[in-house]
């Protein structure tokens, strides 16, 4: 393909400028300088001429520019796809809860945070009657005094090695409704053992398997700072409230009674979606109607901080797998680019002997390049694509791709042949005519 290139010539003859003046020596036309005839699509032609004569090379030369492609678009959706479900779990539970606390303040010479106010121990029962709760419990972290443990065999064994204690909570009965937990084994405790404060108490699931508990057939009790208490269920989900698999769980009543607990921690609310701030705002007034900023009530974000910040480093940890994938592919153009300029040497000389520039060379194996980079680009993109809907379709999930992502995967893929493509067709622009002709 060698016919396009032509040199600057002028009409050298001085019969056409005689030709084209009058009697006077007046020229009728202005001379014309013919300049270079290689216009821009000589050049493209030139350069897409030669990609499809080898086949087998083309295939085997865009492949790593796919697979560079095809892997950044397919782990960046990979990670918008996955922090979308991440995020639609966090926020899922985060917009049916309403979390009540007394509020903060500072007091003494050390600027300590004491609690200004004090959640009423029929709390759940005064906020239920709000439109939009569904219900709710009080918690408390109850703490034990130095020395007293929590274990499920009633003999201190002061040789054998310590085990650290499960957590305690004294909750009140709707907590496994609230905090959507399950039962494993047995039931939980009721109002009736609330209001007697009996010594009974619910495992987490965790709790039970580290204390070698599994069934409550058998009434098997846990000593709790040396106070039997007679396990009556074990539970597990709480979804809400994951804390909770690895703690015992005792009413409200047996934990004033046994351990003086003075308020609960905080009134767990469970709503329906939208009723955040309503609830929110008419809680601390049910509660403490004297008193409203004593308490601070939480309600849900529009988005969870958690679910973003996941989302942000499950996209940096794929982006990184992708370039990696991508400099591969641009290895790969640079590598064939520079053995078709080494096996294109006599053609090279040749068109440079008929009047092709360093720059016409050059930019000829650069555009070729270029374009064998946006062809990968252009079939890694929609492969990549395709991938994210595949595996989201099978994992029952919502496909989650930024459009620009494809339209950029494209772009990068020329780029990529644009960037790999530069020394070869530096190279092919220095091959000087005589020794490029001389060499066969």
């Amino acid at each position: 393909m060698i016919g396009r290139f032509r040199r600057s010539r002028r009409t050298s003859d001085e019969d056409q400028q005689a030709a084209m003046t009058d009697a006077a020596g007046t020229p009728l036309v202005p001379a014309i300088a013919h300049a270079d005839r290689f216009t821009f699509q000589d050049l493209v032609a030139e350069a897409t001429s030669d990609i499809g004569s080898r086949p087998a090379r083309l295939v085997m030369t865009i492949l790593g520019t796919v697979l560079g492609i095809a892997s950044l678009v397919a782990t960046i959706g990979f990670a918008q796809t996955a922090a979308a479900q991440i995020a639609s779990q966090f926020d899922g539970a985060a917009a049916t809860r309403v979390v009540v606390t007394a509020a903060k303040a500072q007091s003494g010479s050390q600027n300590q945070s004491v609690a200004a106010g004090r959640l009423p121990w029929d709390s759940p029962e005064r906020v239920t009657s709000l439109a939009g709760v569904e219900s709710a419990t009080l918690l408390g972290e109850v703490e034990l005094t130095e020395g007293e443990t929590i274990t499920a065999v009633p003999v201190n064994d002061p040789s054998a090695a310590a085990v650290a204690s499960p957590r305690l909570f004294s909750a009140s009965p709707d907590l496994l409704d609230t905090a959507e937990g399950g039962l494993v084994t047995g039931r939980f405790f009721d109002a009736g053992h609330d209001s007697r404060a009996d010594r009974v108490a619910v495992l987490g699931e965790r709790a039970a398997e580290r204390m070698g508990i599994n069934r409550v057939d058998s009434q098997p009790s846990v000593f709790i700072g040396g106070v039997a208490y007679a396990v009556i269920g074990i539970v597990d989900g709480m979804e809400r409230r994951s804390e909770l698999q690895d703690a015992v769980i005792i009413p409200t009543g047996a934990a004033r009674a046994d351990f003086g607990l003075l308020a609960p921690s905080e009134l767990d609310i469970r709503i329906v979606v939208g009723a955040g701030p309503q609830v929110a705002d008419q809680a601390v007034l049910a509660l403490q109607p004297d008193d409203p900023e004593s308490l601070e009530a939480k309600a849900p974000s529009g988005s969870s901080d958690l679910s973003q910040s996941v989302q942000s480093d499950v996209n940096v940890v794929f982006l990184i797998l992708g370039v990696i994938a991508l400099l591969a592919g641009g290895l790969g153009i640079a590598n064939v680019t520079l053995l078709s300029v080494m096996e294109r040497i006599g053609e090279i000389g040749l068109r440079r002997a008929l009047g092709a520039t360093r720059r016409q060379i050059g930019a000829q194996f650069m555009v070729e390049s270029i374009v064998i980079g946006f062809i990968g680009g252009l079939i890694g993109s929609a492969l990549g694509v395709f991938a994210v809907i595949a595996v989201a379709v099978v994992q029952g999930w919502t496909p989650v791709t930024d459009p620009l992502i494809a339209l950029a995967g494209a772009v990068l893929g020329a780029v990529v042949g644009w960037g790999s493509g530069w020394y070869p067709a530096r190279r092919a622009a220095r091959v000087e005519p005589v020794a490029a002709l001389r060499g066969g």
